[in-house]
């Protein structure tokens, strides 16, 4: 019996790079992006999988790029597995994708005092280097939405950028150009989000130069609870952290660990937190994919 190798070699798909939750594979001249079932926190994966997590976020992320094809173009080709590759394992978690040049900067918008951008103002009253009003609390709703950007790490924390520092690594023109677009696709999904009774209250959009044409495409995955926090409006209080629709679930029942020090490796999952948190990933699916 032919092994996944073995496989994989008759096709001419070959494995460039496994991320913390994604793999990525070389097929002709197309990047292909494979979503697996594994979940990361504190950027430690953890050694128990989330069923059905990768099919659940290529569905959602799919959803938006449909959605947006008119406000960006994107780098996606399809998703099906071409004729004769005998790829099962692939299904429904491959992206088909065009090749570009990735901007080594992640295009955060911040609408909501969360996570590091609570963290920031805390310490130094800004968020991602942007004077904000004083007297906040955390997850209050921000004035208006930021763009906070951050440099790529692909081993452990990503490096939050000023605004200064982000002009350096990308130019003015092409800074100016992702802020606009991360910006306007962020008012665009928040407002989509709430008419569905969800906040969203921060995503990471990325965005990359198509080798051909030379126009900017957006890419990786879109609006997903592994690029976004969302929360339920109707459960919204500011002042505190909120009930979410991502992997927050998941970081609460690790917090409560006092035997793990969020190092590699991480700690086995219990079934009621894989199910749970597979149960956050498709509310989200079925609340926002419609």
């Amino acid at each position: 019996m032919d092994t996944f190798s073995d496989r994989m070699a008759h096709a001419g798909v070959t494995l460039l790079r496994s991320g913390k939750v994604r793999d990525i594979y070389t097929w002709q001249d197309e990047i292909w992006l494979v979503a697996s079932d594994r979940i990361s926190a504190y950027d430690v994966i953890m050694p128990t999988p989330i069923p059905d997590k990768g099919k659940i976020l290529t569905s959602l992320s799919r959803h938006w790029f449909e959605l947006t094809a008119d406000q960006c173009p994107n780098h996606v080709l399809g998703y099906n597995l071409p004729s004769g590759c005998d790829l099962v394992e692939f299904e429904g978690r491959l992206t088909r994708a065009r090749r570009c040049e990735i901007f080594q900067v992640e295009c955060v918008a911040r609408g909501y005092l969360a996570g590091s951008g609570w963290e920031e103002y805390r310490q130094s009253g800004t968020v991602g280097g942007h004077a904000v009003p004083k007297g906040l609390r955390e997850s209050d709703k921000l004035p208006e939405p930021l763009f906070t950007p951050a440099r790529k790490n692909d081993h452990g924390h990503d490096e939050n950028l000023t605004p200064q520092e982000a002009r350096a690594a990308l130019g003015e023109a092409r800074y100016e150009e992702l802020r606009d677009l991360t910006l306007r696709l962020y008012a665009w999904a928040a407002d989509y989000a709430a008419q569905r009774g969800i906040l969203l209250a921060d995503t990471k959009l990325e965005f990359g130069r198509d080798a051909t044409t030379g126009k900017v495409l957006l890419a990786d995955e879109i609006f997903t609870p592994d690029s976004s926090r969302f929360w339920p409006a109707d459960a919204y209080q500011p002042g505190g952290p909120q009930p979410s629709f991502d992997k927050q679930y998941l970081r609460d029942y690790l917090k409560t660990l006092t035997s793990w020090n969020k190092t590699a490796p991480g700690p086995e999952l219990p079934p009621e937190v894989v199910e749970n948190t597979k149960k956050k990933y498709l509310e989200a699916l079925e609340r926002l994919g419609r």
